[in-house]
């Protein structure tokens, strides 16, 4: 309803503007009101209704472009308005040569013309400014309040993530120390586990090297295969000039995670490769997929690929690809990030 009101403000805009100037003109020659011909009456006054819409549309995605990028030279931007505006001049100059528009005064009535229309419409401009700066500051404050409610939800997420792995880590210890001393295996394998959680929980700073994030995930690889058949190939390739470099960590485990959880067929195989070309991570992976398997259904299960994209856009804005296809019994997956 207020938007559909925004566009009568023009019409009587010109209404007003127009009955305006004849005050000036009529009363100051003391001729009656609306004195002469009624149909260039009709005409002008049709003509300052259309140029009051002219100007709000134009105005305002001029505005639309000063506002959002902050622009502080009020004085340059009302000098533009001004110039616009006297282009009004060169419209008359035209109208009155084609007989539309009947100037008897001359440069009298320009300059009437001016007097009333520039100040109005700079008045009119001014509205509309304090219009869009307003709406324009209120949609940056709803935008903060959200931003603040995200931040307040995410770290409440961030504390309940930690307290669920702590949980865990202690209780793997408890569980630990009840395993008979003979069962060196599955001592062996909650020790695994118990250094995965670690490296989650306390080893990892905002970056990490990649030789860290190596040997986490091939401490993750190790953890899976405990549960995996005798019959999987398992083929890895870590390059060894990944040592020293800077990644964000976890980034790599949700792809490795997915080739063991969805590994089908008869080969029975994953294939996994990390390699250094340039200033770029190449990570590979592929397993093979039973023929019923989709990629769709693999691919949006679960949460794990989706915060990753998630922390891919985050972290790494313009600076990585990802990839993820099926090619016929093939599951396969390529991250490639720029480090620097």
């Amino acid at each position: 309803m207020k938007n559909s009101l925004r566009w009568l403000y023009p019409f009587f805009g010109g209404i007003i503007l127009f009955n305006m100037l004849r005050v000036v003109t009529d009363f100051t020659k003391h001729d009656v009101f609306w004195a002469g011909d009624l149909r260039l009456h009709l005409i002008s006054i049709c003509f300052t209704i259309f140029l009051c819409y002219f100007y709000d549309i134009v105005w305002r995605r001029q505005l639309s472009k000063i506002i959002s990028i902050n622009n502080k030279s009020v004085i340059k931007e009302y000098l533009i308005v001004t110039l616009q505006l006297s282009t009004i001049n060169i419209v008359l100059v035209l109208g009155q040569y084609a007989g539309i528009f009947y100037m008897g005064s001359g440069w009298i009535d320009y300059m009437l013309i001016n007097v009333c229309f520039i100040p109005f419409l700079l008045i009119y401009y001014t509205l509309i400014r304090n219009e869009m700066v307003n709406k324009n500051y209120q949609d940056k404050m709803l935008t903060l309040e959200k931003l603040k409610a995200d931040k307040s939800e995410a770290e409440l997420k961030f504390l309940k993530s930690q307290y669920h792995p702590h949980f865990l880590f202690n209780a793997l210890n408890t569980i630990y120390f009840q395993i008979d001393e003979e069962n060196q295996e599955a001592k062996h394998s909650i020790e695994k586990l118990s250094d995965l959680l670690r490296y989650q929980l306390y080893d990892i700073e905002k970056e990490v090297t990649l030789e860290q994030e190596i040997n986490y995930l091939q401490s993750y690889i190790a953890f899976q295969q405990l549960r995996m058949s005798d019959r999987l190939v398992l083929n890895t390739y870590f390059d060894p000039q990944l040592r020293e470099q800077k990644v964000h960590p976890l980034l790599f485990q949700p792809l490795i995670e997915n080739a063991f959880k969805y590994v089908r067929g008869e080969e029975y195989r994953i294939k996994l490769e990390m390699k250094l070309e340039d200033n770029l991570i190449r990570f590979y992976v592929e397993n093979t997929v039973s023929q019923n398997q989709n990629i769709e259904n693999i691919e949006h299960k679960g949460i794990g690929i989706n915060n990753l994209k998630r922390r891919l856009y985050l972290l790494y804005p313009n600076r990585y690809s990802l990839d993820i296809e099926q090619v016929e019994n093939l599951f396969v997956s390529k991250l490639t990030i720029k480090t620097v």
